[in-house]
């Protein structure tokens, strides 16, 4: 086995440790097992798609975004708002991407690299629509947090709501808002809705 293939299939194992990293901000709604990071990130993958092929974008590309932008995470955990107050703030995605793929082919080394700044520089609209879709899948989340009764997490609801940009992203932050979570239950069921 190449070297260089073993550096990928160690990052393969480190990428599975997001199935089990706690979104952390949501401890502070008072949500005591939430989402993952993974899944933050394939949500937020399928809501890129939508808002870029709305958009008039790339939906694979905004996609593509959507996958990696968390995949630091693995380093660093997921470091809610608050706590990089204290921490001395972020880490460089940038840099600890190249650190993650420092030994694989360089070819790949290279795609990931450009994938997290294409998506840290927020030029792209790709690159945008990828971070609406971070903002909304937020958004989505703690609807459903507080459906569940964590009344707490509609601060979270409003922050993200205020910080999508694209004229899709928004429409679709409206639409969701007015949209009960379990709405898609009872139209799948035949059931009328209230």
């Amino acid at each position: 086995m190449s070297e260089d293939l073993t550096a990928v299939a160690r990052f393969l194992y480190e990428a599975g440790t997001l199935k089990n990293t706690a979104r952390s901000g949501w401890w502070m709604a008072g949500v005591k097992h939430p989402e993952s990071v993974a899944e933050h990130s394939w949500r937020t993958a399928l809501i890129a798609t939508i808002i870029a092929k709305l958009e008039g974008a790339d939906p694979a590309r905004a996609a593509f975004l959507a996958v990696w932008h968390d995949s630091q995470e693995t380093r660093t955990g997921d470091v809610n708002h608050l706590g990089k107050k204290y921490s001395g703030g972020e880490a460089d995605p940038r840099d600890i991407t190249a650190d993650q793929v420092a030994g694989m082919p360089e070819l790949l080394a290279e795609a990931v690299r450009d994938l997290v700044a294409e998506y840290e520089a927020k030029e792209s609209v790709e690159a945008i629509c990828a971070r609406d879709a971070d903002k909304l899948e937020c958004m989505i989340q703690g609807i459903e947090y507080r459906d569940q009764g964590y009344t707490k997490a509609q601060r979270w609801i409003d922050n993200s709501r205020e910080r999508i940009v694209t004229k899709t992203g928004q429409a679709l932050a409206d639409t969701v808002l007015a949209t009960g979570s379990l709405d898609w239950l009872r139209t799948a069921l035949g059931e009328r809705q209230s």
